[in-house]
């Protein structure tokens, strides 16, 4: 008999599955911020909820705590003032051992409704956690939204998916019959238990703190392990609604809360504790590739899934809709401040310039042309503020002080400041476009995260394509792009990312962006090149994170 949870949920689960098998659009969770969607009421209660933490204690029941710890500071400049239960990680990594018990107990199908409950629970919270991600990252409102809740959601199920359908591979008991000939048959009854592997410790960004989180927390949890979420210290507060969401559903359903928990700490070495700690069986980490490779390189005792730092990269060779490409483009490099860890930061563009509908463009003008084509993009304040959002940390704001000073490259659109009405204190700038050879490679050739992007002059397009090669297996990349009228480069540049593991778009011209993943369909990251080393999601993701445990004895 199968859990009540994965009957009420079941035709969510089969539309995952159908979407992920055959890669077509398919979502879960309404995308649009609507009353008609979400309820009459549902933008009102979501923000009031949202204020209702401003300045309070959050408070977790979480066991071991021994005092209270805040301090995020908003992009707007709001004033958060939320504090989080800090809690000894020891007590929180034996709590959550022990309430594996009851976890695997419940099996593949009840950790999978469950899970798809906590999901649904947390789509109908869309509108408090929106506000949340979007005042503690600097998003605009609707990709705090989109990406923050609904987006973050689906990849969330996703991983749920993918988890319970390697999971449904393994059959729980069987009879083993071996003939013998004249002899009686050797028979045997034998069990398979899915047992979870230990602590999932999941890292938070601070860009993206539920997109990032949600697809190892899932994948995690639904295998049947405890989760241990220790989010970044800028963006705590999407983590906390959504922690105390899920030990809610938990409680709700029998099973022990402490199997999830918030791990709130300002220091590096309680992390890097927990994450060698002999508990901890995978750690799920999206940020900059220092920790990052630290964690590769310590976390012995555990699978490491990390996301790391790379250079993403287009090459323009031609095009047939000169003006729609230079939107596009426009759009991908405002596109939150190119705070997104898959944006464009190369543009590699041969010396002699590129053929377009309208005549041959020289490298120089179509740097002029894309600069043009960003002010444009960006003159209408709100259409700005939207797109931009705020500049999330003090070091993107030195780095692009950095590439504004001409240090890197010769500036072809310099970042200014803006002025937000409705947050005055709010830290808005707009892209900067620097121009340099390829042989300058100090400049660009490695992230410079945030709204800087280089116009690369490369010899021609086959160097252009040569030189991505080059930058993605060495530096790595999440996204590379192409824009050709000619089939044999789209070819040479499709087999190019093909050697060098990532994946590539090409000639985007319309409603669609490099830096623009689909859960269910488009696969976040290869695993295959120096920026990641797994991919969201695949079955790689999840079917490492349990073990199947027999027993035998003759029947």
């Amino acid at each position: 008999m199968t859990h009540p949870l994965f009957e009420k949920h079941r035709a969510t689960l089969e539309g995952a599955l159908g979407a992920i098998a055959t890669r077509s659009y398919w979502s879960a969770f309404p995308e649009m911020p609507s009353p008609k969607l979400y309820g009459e009421t549902a933008p009102d209660d979501g923000k009031r909820a949202f204020e209702a933490h401003l300045g309070k204690q959050f408070e977790l029941g979480q066991p071991g705590q021994g005092g209270w710890h805040g301090g995020e500071s908003s992009p707007y400049g709001i004033e958060l003032g939320v504090s989080y239960p800090v809690c000894d990680p020891e007590v929180l990594i034996a709590a959550g051992l022990e309430a594996m018990k009851g976890w695997q107990a419940v099996g593949a199908d009840g950790r999978t409704g469950i899970c798809l409950e906590i999901l649904d629970r947390l789509n109908k919270q869309s509108f408090e956690l929106a506000h949340s991600v979007m005042m503690t990252t600097g998003q605009g409102w609707m990709m705090a939204f989109q990406a923050g809740a609904p987006h973050a959601q689906d990849r969330g199920l996703e991983a749920v998916a993918y988890a319970w359908r390697e999971q449904s591979f393994v059959p729980a008991e069987t009879v083993w019959e071996k003939p013998q000939g004249k002899n009686p048959p050797l028979v045997m009854k034998k069990h398979f238990q899915i047992v979870g592997r230990g602590i999932g410790l999941v890292i938070g960004c601070g860009t993206f703190p539920t997109w990032n989180t949600y697809p190892g927390l899932f994948a995690a949890l639904s295998t049947g392990n405890a989760v241990i979420v220790k989010p970044h210290s800028n963006a705590i507060l999407p983590a906390a609604i959504t922690v105390r969401t899920i030990r809610a559903v938990l409680a709700e359903n029998g099973i022990d809360p402490n199997l999830v928990s918030l791990c709130v700490t300002d220091k590096r070495a309680t992390t890097q504790a927990l994450a060698t700690h002999p508990a901890v069986k995978s750690v799920d980490f999206t940020g900059g590739n220092v920790f990052g490779q630290w964690l590769i390189d310590n976390s012995r005792q555990a699978q490491v899934y990390a996301e790391l730092a790379g250079v993403n990269n287009i090459v323009i060779d031609s095009t047939d809709s000169y003006k729609a490409m230079l939107g596009n483009l426009a759009f991908t490099l405002s596109l939150y401040s190119g705070q997104m860890c898959t944006t464009s930061q190369a543009l590699f563009v041969p010396a002699g310039g590129i053929q377009t509908e309208d005549g041959p463009k020289s490298y120089d003008e179509f740097c002029a042309d894309l600069a043009k084509a960003i002010e444009r993009f960006l003159s209408k304040p709100e259409v700005a503020h939207a797109v931009l959002g705020a500049i999330q940390s003090a070091d993107t704001a030195e780095r692009i002080e950095l590439a504004n000073s001409g240090a890197l490259g010769k500036v072809v659109l310099a970042s200014t400041a803006l002025d937000n009405p409705e947050f005055p204190a709010a830290k808005v700038r707009t892209p900067v476009l620097l121009a340099c050879d390829a042989a300058d490679e100090k400049a660009y050739m490695e992230e410079r995260f945030g709204p800087i992007s280089f116009i690369v002059k490369v010899a021609d397009t086959a160097a252009g394509i040569a030189l991505s090669e080059r930058v993605v297996s060495t530096h790595g990349a999440l996204t590379a792009g192409v824009y050709s009228t000619r089939q044999d480069v789209i070819d040479a540049m499709t087999e190019a990312t093909w050697r060098s593991k990532v994946a590539l778009s090409i000639n985007l011209t319309g409603g669609v962006f490099v830096n623009q993943s689909a859960a269910f369909s488009d696969y976040h990251g290869t695993g295959g090149n120096p920026a990641a080393n797994a991919s969201y999601a695949d079955s790689a993701f999840v079917a490492n994170r349990f073990r199947v445990i027999q027993r035998r004895y003759h029947a």
